[in-house]
């Protein structure tokens, strides 16, 4: 196929560990449902059960008319068993579905995915979301996890990443040359953080935010590696400075009752609100009704909230890790600070809870700066490029 004929419909086989609510779940099943509506591709997308606390995106799969498949056997943790039964299933389900491109995302189903379409000689691209290789990782599991990728890399024709910082782990790590690599910005629906359906003053008296606070959203699963801790240990300054501040956490999972203890024994329960599992069309709404944007986690790719917040016309604090410094500028759209910094943290937060402003004119350079960059629209098309270049060569 000619570069030139990218719009000539594909058959796509999406591979993906489990469709639970999360970044780099919504940002494939946003690619498949647009390469499904807007291309007219022939798309599959093949996971495995979307089990957790953290929500699910399967029905809302299973309800856009392309084929979804479950993998029953493949599971986020190592299973050696299990996993070996899931490869085997998915080259079963390759030589029955035989598509011009395999598109695999997430540490697992990038390992067994990149395996499975190498023997059958398809072309396959590998996008990283965030790298399997991380901070906080046992030394040993780190060293492994870089072994299984520069494993996978050689069955793997090329790579997407949502940010530069991406890139650039993999090259340092010597798992693929720079050149296997493509950086495509996670896209979203963007017109919900432009135009939220619903007023945000409603939705502040729903969650029981008065007019006069000053409210600092935070918007992730109640997980390790999150940040949630940092935001918590810096909120006993940020309400000393500023009494009418409110925190309130989007999003649930297992810590959620760690995280309200230590909210208690600080005594600032009436400072923060949980709103509890939101489904992802909802984020928008508790954006919009929302001050400040922190984002405190300590691995990530390039977390959507970063620009979810800038197109909703926020400030965003964020610590400096991974793709966070290709859109939060000091200066000019927020704050970028060490990671897990306390002090830091707080007198950002301060100094951006005092001043409506600022607040503003950061939010508004943020919004005229990303919403197009970061239209899911732009995503898919970018990605169908990199197939069409592919295939050609």
């Amino acid at each position: 196929m000619n570069v030139a004929d990218r719009d000539e419909a594909l058959k796509v086989v999406h591979f993906i560990t489990r469709l639970i609510i999360g970044g780099a779940q919504e940002n494939t099943l946003l690619t498949v449902e647009d390469q499904h509506r807007d291309y007219g591709d022939d798309v599959t997308l093949v996971c495995g059960p979307g089990l957790g606390p953290e929500g699910s995106l399967l029905e809302r799969a299973q309800q856009g008319g392309f084929r979804v498949e479950l993998l029953p056997n493949l599971h986020r943790s190592i299973r050696p068993w299990q996993d070996w039964r899931a490869y085997h299933q998915l080259i079963a389900l390759l030589r029955d579905l035989k598509p011009d491109i395999v598109h695999t995302h997430s540490s697992k189903a990038g390992i067994i995915g990149r395996a499975a379409a190498t023997k059958l000689k398809i072309p396959v691209v590998h996008t990283i979301h965030g790298a399997s290789f991380h901070f906080g990782q046992n030394p040993i599991l780190h060293r492994a996890y870089i072994a299984a990728e520069k494993w996978a890399a050689r069955r793997c024709d090329h790579f997407i990443s949502v940010c530069d910082s991406m890139t650039d782990q993999y090259v340092a790590a010597g798992i693929a040359p720079k050149e296997n690599f493509t950086t495509i910005y996670s896209g979203m629906d963007v017109e919900p953080f432009l135009q939220p359906r619903r007023e945000p003053a409603e939705v502040r008296r729903e969650l029981g935010l008065e007019p006069n606070h000053v409210v600092i959203c935070k918007v992730a699963r109640l997980f390790h590696l999150k940040g949630h801790e940092f935001v918590i240990r810096a909120a006993s300054k940020v309400v000393a400075a500023n009494p009418n501040v409110r925190f309130l956490f989007i999003g649930d999972g297992i810590l959620r009752s760690q995280f309200e203890q230590d909210i208690a024994a600080a005594n600032l329960t009436d400072h923060f609100v949980f709103t509890g599992l939101v489904p992802p069309a909802d984020v928008s709404l508790y954006v919009a009704a929302s001050d400040i944007v922190v984002h405190a986690s300590l691995w990530e790719g390039l977390a959507r909230v970063l620009p979810q917040g800038f197109i909703a016309g926020k400030p965003v604090v964020s610590y400096d890790v991974d793709g966070a410094k290709e859109v939060v500028i000091p200066g000019k759209t927020g704050y970028l600070l060490p990671p897990e910094s306390v002090d830091e943290l707080a007198d950002s937060l301060i100094e951006l809870s005092a001043d409506a402003s600022l607040r503003e004119c950061l939010g508004q350079e943020g919004r005229s700066r990303f919403t197009d960059q970061f239209r899911h629209q732009t995503m898919t098309r970018r990605i169908r490029e990199v197939y069409a270049l592919l295939l050609d060569e």
